[in-house]
């Protein structure tokens, strides 16, 4: 099967919709920092929502950019650590659930960095790691729910938990394989005959 064309357009409607998603995130420490959490809620939902249209428009409707490969996993590493961190301030998410998921875009960061240096650009966002990003972006606004309005917490805790355990098990997972792809493609570019890295995708 061939690979979807990849274009250089910026206005596309994914890439709106990653956009409106960079402007949710202030939207949403505000109202998350002054108590705002029902309104917090709608916000993380609506943010949820727009990921997975953008994506799909993309892929069904041959609207994939450049720009849309980098915004829109940018777009969700912001809100996802923005939302990370305002509800571990406020103490709805313990802090070793923070430092897990921030760990493993720590991580795809060195990979980044080190791709770079050999002449690799990023890696293509696996489905593994879009299914990881999905469950924990819905288990953050069922988790806040319990928050918002109590009277859920008996049933959006249990569903949320199992949502953000989960996508943190399927993050880590798409991590480590981003890991073995890029130590591959590093050992491949090193026994190489020379002059080959002139032909690395920059």
């Amino acid at each position: 099967m061939t690979s979807p064309a990849v274009s250089t357009r910026i206005w596309t409607i994914p890439n709106v919709l990653s956009f409106f998603r960079l402007l949710l995130i202030p939207l949403f420490a505000v109202l998350l920092l002054t108590g705002e959490y029902a309104w917090a809620v709608l916000v993380v939902a609506v943010s949820s929502l727009t990921d997975f249209v953008d994506g799909y428009v993309a892929r069904h409707f041959n609207q994939i950019t450049r720009l849309g490969q980098l915004l829109d996993p940018a777009a969700d590493r912001l809100f996802i650590l923005t939302t990370l961190l305002g509800l571990g301030w406020i103490g709805v998410l313990p802090w070793w659930f923070v430092a897990a998921i921030i760990a493993r875009d720590l991580l795809l960061v060195v990979l980044g960095v080190v791709l770079a240096n050999h002449r690799f650009g990023p890696l293509p966002v696996h489905h593994l790691g879009k299914m990881g990003t999905f469950a924990i972006l819905f288990a953050m606004p069922v988790i806040l729910l319990a928050t918002a309005i109590p009277e859920t917490a008996w049933i959006a805790l249990p569903i949320g938990w199992a949502a953000g355990i989960w996508g943190v098990f399927l993050y880590w997972w798409a991590g480590v394989a981003y890991a073995l792809q890029a130590a591959r493609m590093i050992r491949e570019i090193r026994v190489a005959p020379t002059g080959a890295s002139d032909t690395v995708d920059r």
